[in-house]
């Protein structure tokens, strides 16, 4: 247990108390969002890469910006378009010539080699151009010319999505999809969120976002999230859940029928780690049923997939989920 190892205690509490000082900054530039806020960080603190599905307007962009600045993380962002393509992410290389007339070829560095990348829209580029991230989201290098290029440790993509305009989008393949540690839901605020918009962001004057941390903090934060321990009862309900959701091992009789595919050992990794990452986040030593319950659909629904149901009698994956994951517990 945690509290056998007094170092990981003492990390764990001087990690609470700074993550706590991150979310005060994050939310002095993005207001009621906590939920957004705290998926987000647990995506980063895992290592991972995070999707952002919502509609124009609900501070997508914004909160990418605010995370960087309080995460002291090198940004950059990329508005994807249907004429983008690979090289303008990673980046291409040049003829020089030199004063003897002596040629060689230069890299020159994409926007891709950075701390954080903002992908914005990324459903709006070609299929060639979203694969070009796929190296660099899985294996955090690139490949260009046959020439191997490193980049910045730690790196992160947080992709935003829009669900409403479809028309001039590609659909990000499955394998992309699974890089995602996290697929985050941006909803509407309430009413009282709202009112708080209006009034602060319509002002002269906007809070600024401190830098609360450093790139090697979170570094060492990284390393202490995989150090957390996981209790028997966490990860019998992980593995569940993960092996029910498949269709050629469920033993519930809607996913046979309904689930054309189901999640990968990768899904039960990312959901291992995001509970660790939720917990210390929370303040917690180790992760607990209640993080398997609220992690579950932003790890498991974009690695699944329904069939196509003419009576109508199919769950929604949201629904369907929901029920799995209460049967694991």
């Amino acid at each position: 247990m945690a509290e056998d190892n007094p170092a990981i205690v003492a990390e764990a509490e001087a990690a609470s108390e700074t993550l706590e000082n991150v979310k005060s900054e994050i939310g002095k530039a993005v207001f009621g969002q906590e939920r957004v806020i705290e998926l987000a960080l647990s995506a980063i603190l895992a290592g991972g890469h995070a999707l952002l599905i919502g509609a124009p307007g609900l501070a997508k962009t914004r909160l990418v910006e605010a995370i960087g600045s309080a995460l002291g993380l090198d940004n950059a962002r990329i508005q994807f378009t249907p004429d983008l393509m690979p090289g303008d992410i990673l980046g291409s290389e040049v003829l020089d010539e030199g004063a003897d007339g002596s040629r060689a070829f230069r890299f020159i560095k994409g926007p891709i080699f950075t701390s954080l990348l903002m992908a914005d829209e990324i459903n709006r580029a070609s299929p060639r151009t979203q694969s070009a991230l796929l190296q660099a989201m899985q294996e955090k290098h690139v490949t260009v010319a046959g020439v191997r290029y490193d980049l910045p440790a730690p790196f992160h993509v947080l992709a935003t999505q829009n669900p409403i305009e479809q028309e001039g989008t590609y659909p990000l393949p499955e394998a992309q999809l699974d890089r995602f540690l996290l697929k985050i839901d941006v909803s509407y605020p309430d009413l009282d969120t709202e009112r708080q918009i209006l009034i602060k962001t319509t002002g002269g004057e906007e809070e600024t976002v401190s830098t609360a941390m450093t790139a090697q903090d979170l570094i060492g934060l990284q390393a202490l999230v995989r150090k957390m321990p996981v209790g028997e009862s966490v990860l019998n309900a992980i593995l569940a859940l993960v092996r029910d959701a498949r269709p050629e091992q469920s033993e519930d009789e809607r996913v046979r029928r309904f689930v054309d595919w189901g999640p990968s050992p990768r899904a039960g990794q990312a959901l291992m780690l995001a509970c660790r990452a939720r917990a210390l986040i929370r303040g917690r030593l180790s992760p607990s049923i209640e993080d398997v319950e609220s992690l579950a659909e932003p790890c498991l629904a974009h690695r699944m997939g329904m069939r196509y149901d003419p009576t109508g009698e199919a769950p929604g994956l949201t629904h369907l989920i929901d029920e799995l994951v209460k049967k694991a517990a």
